[in-house]
């Protein structure tokens, strides 16, 4: 059974932020030490044996390894939804579900991609009403309504997206970004808490 957790000196994180932020696990990660070659297949790239989360993650490297190349697919992938405007969907998610630690992390990734962060800017300090025109209201908008309830997302939602000159490729890219952070966000914020770095 691994260790529970707890951090009474950390400084909470209570302010979304495009900062760089540390995560800190209430279930003890596995040791970088004690990882295996099937640990390793589960984390897919080895250099996220650093990250406490992923070695978290890696007491189940079967699971992991499932949720690493499906992450991988939605996000490194070409064509569809340019990768600023998968990144957006995934920090208008998370500043939904007030995960504050991803947020931060794909905040930073859309504003890197897109080298602009006027609506990444207002989404992470005003909230997901912030962004009123463009393609970015409109991703925030199905991200935001996938997030508040799946079953309301439909045809007029997609209408929508087409209205504004979304391909059936990057609604598609936009729905599965969204939808994989409303379970990512669910795991970190069971798993851990956000820190100042």
């Amino acid at each position: 059974m691994p260790d529970i957790l707890s951090y009474p000196d950390a400084k909470p994180v209570n302010t979304f932020t495009l900062s760089q932020l540390d995560w800190l696990p209430w279930v003890a990660p596995l040791d970088p030490q004690d990882l295996t070659q099937q640990h390793y297949d589960g984390l897919v790239d080895r250099a996220r044996a650093k990250s406490a989360y992923f070695r978290l993650l890696a007491r189940d490297p079967d699971v992991l390894g499932a949720r690493t190349r499906l992450d991988k697919d939605i996000f490194y992938s070409t064509g569809g939804l340019p990768r600023a405007e998968r990144e957006l969907a995934a920090a208008a998610v998370s500043r939904l579900n007030g995960c504050i630690y991803c947020a931060s992390v794909h905040a930073r990734f859309s504003v890197q991609f897109s080298k602009d962060d006027k609506d990444v800017n207002a989404l992470l300090e005003h909230g997901t009403k912030s962004i009123t025109d463009g393609r970015n209201a409109e991703i925030v908008h199905a991200a935001v309504t996938l997030t508040e309830n799946g079953n309301k997302f439909g045809k007029k939602d997609i209408d929508r997206l087409q209205a504004a000159g979304f391909s059936q490729e990057e609604i598609l890219d936009l729905i599965q970004a969204a939808a994989f952070f409303n379970w990512a966000n669910r795991l970190m914020l069971s798993l851990g808490e956000a820190a100042p770095e």
